[in-house]
């Protein structure tokens, strides 16, 4: 399968060499042409900063990007005219209307004159812009400003399309809609380079997924080899609730960590998710447990590891809780990347 992006030892360090803060530490990976391809972190992780140096927004401290058969380093623009870029931050001209910005974007990509206005009346049709034409952006939602950065950064169709964070802030309907755009995109054969922190998000579209943590890829590979890779956080969903006649029990938590073969414990909302090694062995416990302290089962279900698993084991994190980092957590050469 031909590559769209290739990665050898790619290394950011900011400052000195010997004594900079080290971002991205001599991280190798592959990007297949047609997939869409996550590149998930925590904050902090490296991943923006990678993702800048694959789109010439910043120069490496050291190794090769090759994208298309062309060497980064010594020839970037035909691969710049190959890509699009839609930031965490929408590049949209607010003063400007949605015409306007797609007719400005369309010019600095060199799209032709004669194809540039049934362009962006396809384009706005497509991303349902179109009654919006003429209005200026500065009277538009976020999820229309994100449907408008996509268009822009796809007037020129680009081969290959780098989405930075493209749903976090919006609602439900406006994310879906982007996720649906985004699909389109790659159905019509666009590679699609996304960088997100949202786990969900990366399991519903990617082909396959890097892990980067502390500027190094921890895993790579499909979601679901991913999951079956860790075994370990399997786990069993159930809901209890008092017997008829029976006093209720708060301390579901502490008698169900104890039980034998349960790692963790977690309230997921009217449940408990217990992980585990062993489900099946554990059912048993969980059916006596409830009988003997006047409990009703009300649900009970086994789980497979979830990417959002994965992520928590790979990362160094308890499965079950999400822990945020503190500055002490993080290497002392590590650049903090806030949000980014």
């Amino acid at each position: 399968m031909k590559q769209a992006i290739e990665v050898e030892n790619l290394t950011k360090v900011y400052g000195h060499p010997e004594s900079g803060v080290l971002a991205v530490d001599h991280i190798s990976f592959e990007v297949p042409q047609g997939d869409v391809f996550g590149f998930l972190g925590p904050n902090g992780a490296g991943k923006t900063t990678t993702q800048r140096i694959l789109t010439t927004l910043l120069e490496p401290s050291g190794g090769r990007i090759t994208v298309f058969g062309h060497d980064l380093a010594r020839d970037a623009y035909p691969v710049k005219r190959q890509m699009g870029l839609v930031p965490e931050e929408s590049n949209v001209y607010t003063e400007l209307t949605a015409w306007d910005n797609l007719m400005f974007t369309a010019r600095l990509y060199l799209v032709p004159r004669a194809e540039r206005a049934a362009r962006a009346r396809e384009l706005l049709e497509a991303f349902g812009l179109a009654e919006q034409r003429d209005v200026k952006v500065a009277s538009f939602s976020k999820g229309m400003r994100r449907r408008l950065s996509i268009a822009m950064a796809i007037i020129h169709r680009p081969r290959l399309l780098f989405l930075d964070e493209p749903t976090p802030g919006l609602d439900a309907q406006s994310a879906r809609a982007i996720r649906d755009l985004v699909r389109q995109l790659n159905v019509e054969g666009t590679t699609v380079f996304l960088t997100t922190h949202q786990i969900e998000e990366a399991n519903q579209m990617c082909d396959r997924v890097a892990i980067i943590n502390h500027g190094q890829i921890a895993a790579i590979d499909t979601p679901e080899r991913l999951k079956a890779a860790f075994s370990r956080v399997q786990s069993v969903e159930v809901a209890l609730e008092p017997a008829e006649g029976s006093e209720p029990d708060a301390g579901h938590g502490d008698a169900l960590s104890a039980l034998p073969g349960v790692k963790t414990a977690v309230k997921v909302g009217d449940k408990w998710r217990l992980y585990t090694e062993d489900p099946a062995a554990l059912l048993p416990l969980l059916v006596r447990h409830a009988e003997s302290h006047g409990l009703r089962v009300v649900s009970l279900s086994t789980l497979g590891p979830s990417l959002e698993d994965v992520f928590l084991e790979i990362t160094g994190q308890q499965v079950g809780t999400v822990r945020h980092q503190t500055p002490e957590d993080r290497p002392r050469r590590r650049r903090e990347e806030g949000d980014q």
